[in-house]
This record gives structure tokens, C-alpha cells and sequence, in this order.
């Protein structure tokens, strides 16, 4: 990706290192069951329930962030350039979304990525590192600990720098579902209907977040010119490693498609390029859609 000469976000909280902290009410998006809480634990899930499930601290949590936003340095060059470049992709997803917002007679709030180091304080429990990436509505905040990159490019075979954005606009998807009402909207249907009803809704709501990421890509290249060929392979191949069919079958040999909450890699990998090849949010109306 062409970002070297991008600007950083002022909504970065870098938390990493820290210690201390205890955890407070609220849900996050992406809530698992226990037969997936493997498959939830590495992306977008409910930090409350897995912490429920984990049975313990973390061994490392990190503090409030510090009064200053943007990135600290560290002892780590190269997590400190990691940090950075996410410091960038949050920036490109602030300017493509607040041009959307903007068409559409709208402004866009804008939500803080936390960066931590073993856990963190939410308003949603606790966060943890095994959760992997996960977006909060209580506090409009994304939550990243780097050493999910590590997991994605050794245990997922997803190298690459735009690996690392998807992830990034994946989770800042799912705030954009929060400003739109549509998270809400799910999360009431939810309790309403049966454990594999609102494993659907789930799906639905992961798949649509997999296309708004792609509508960011779209937009940030037609706008900025920020992808280089192989990136869009990268993006798939990432897409394709976070399936719930993927994730079940290391863990487990086989899949379970009625336990999914975040969709097949066939469909995380349909709704990305739907929405990169669109550009448009009405492509990705995944709740309209008899088949995903």
C-alpha cells in the first residue's frame, strides 16, 4: 500500500505496555457461542463472553491511554512501524468515510483505535489479546493488539500490509453499522429469536462489514491511489483465513455452518469484492439478501 507520505490519525490511543486496570459493563459487536468461542476469540467477538469462558486475567493489561494521542515508541522498531502504519489506515478510513457520510447528508463521527498489549480496559469488559481485533459501541472504540498481525501471517498465511487494513476497516465497519442504527437493530433481533436464528443475523452483520471494507478500499484508491498490485490478493487471502469454516475446521476437523457468526471464507471473500468492485453502500445490503 502507498501510505508512506499519508497523514496519522489524532484518534490513535496507543496503550501499549501499560499495566493495571479492571474491566466494566457493556457488549461489543460480534457476540459467539460457546461451540465457536475458539473461532470468536480471533476476531470481532464479545470480550465478555470469552472472558467468561477463559476463566481468568490476562497476564499483561494495559492502562488508561495517555493524554496525548498517536503512537508512543517502544523498544520494538518494527511493532512501532506496525503501530504507525495503523495510525495511517485509520486516518484514509476517517477521509473515505467522512466523504460518504458526506454525500449522504451526514457527518461522520469518527471512533478512536486503541492499540494495547495483552488486555484493556473497554467499555465492554475486558479486552484481551486472544479476542483478536474487536470494535466496542459502548465507547466508539476499535481495539488491536499488534500481535494479531503475527497470528494472521503465521497461523492464517495472511502476510502483507493490506491484510493488516482489512482488519483495520473491517472493525471501523462495524462503527459505521453502530452510527446507522444497523448493529442496534440486530442486536434486539437477536434476542428475540432462536441461538442459530441470531447466528444468521450474526453472519449478516460480519458479511456486511466484509463489504464495507471493501467500499473503503474502493474509495481510498479512486481518491488517494493507494493500492499496489498484489494488495487486493493480500485482502483475500485474509478474508479467506477468517472464515468460520476455516477457523472451525483447524480447530475442530469439520464445520458447523449453523454455529457460524461471521460467515464462510467463500462469502467474507464475495462481500469484500462486492464492495470493492461497487463502491457503493447499497451493494451491501447483506439483510435484503435470500442468499449470501
Amino acid at each position: 500500500m502507498r501510505l508512506d507520505d499519508n497523514r496519522e490519525s489524532e484518534n490513535l490511543e496507543d496503550r501499549r505496555g501499560g499495566g493495571g486496570g479492571l474491566p466494566v459493563g457493556g457488549r461489543s459487536i460480534g457476540v459467539g457461542t460457546i461451540v465457536l468461542a475458539l473461532v470468536a476469540m480471533y476476531f470481532g467477538v464479545d470480550p465478555s463472553v470469552v472472558l467468561n469462558m477463559g476463566g481468568g486475567a490476562p497476564s499483561q493489561v494495559s492502562q488508561e491511554a495517555p493524554a496525548q494521542p498517536g503512537v508512543k515508541s517502544s523498544q520494538d522498531p518494527a511493532e512501532d512501524q506496525a503501530a504507525h502504519f495503523v495510525s495511517k489506515v485509520l486516518a484514509d478510513t476517517e477521509d473515505t468515510w467522512g466523504e460518504i457520510f458526506k454525500a449522504g447528508g451526514r457527518q461522520y463521527e469518527e471512533p478512536k483505535l486503541v492499540l494495547y498489549t495483552g488486555g484493556t480496559r473497554t467499555a465492554c469488559g475486558m479486552g484481551q489479546a486472544a479476542m483478536g481485533p474487536f470494535y466496542c459501541p459502548a465507547d466508539q472504540k476499535v481495539y488491536l493488539d499488534l500481535a494479531f498481525y503475527n497470528e494472521l501471517q503465521r497461523r492464517f498465511q495472511a502476510p502483507g500490509d493490506f491484510a493488516q487494513a482489512y482488519v483495520v476497516a473491517h472493525e471501523i465497519g462495524h462503527h459505521v453499522q453502530n452510527l446507522l442504527g444497523i448493529s442496534e437493530k440486530v442486536q434486539q433481533a437477536r434476542g428475540r429469536v432462536s441461538e442459530a436464528e441470531g447466528n444468521a443475523l450474526s453472519v449478516r452483520l460480519e458479511l456486511q462489514a466484509d463489504c464495507l471494507a471493501g467500499i473503503w478500499a474502493n474509495h481510498a484508491n479512486r481518491s488517494r491511489s493507494v493500492l499496489e498490485q498484489g494488495d487486493i490478493d493480500e485482502g483475500l487471502r485474509a478474508a479467506t483465513a477468517i472464515g468460520d469454516d476455516t477457523l472451525q475446521k483447524q480447530a475442530q476437523g469439520y464445520a458447523v455452518p449453523e454455529s457460524f457468526t461471521h460467515g464462510s471464507s467463500e462469502q467474507r471473500v464475495r462481500w469484500f469484492k462486492r464492495g470493492l468492485e461497487a463502491g457503493e453502500m447499497k451493494a451491501c445490503d447483506t439483510f435484503a439478501q435470500r442468499s449470501l
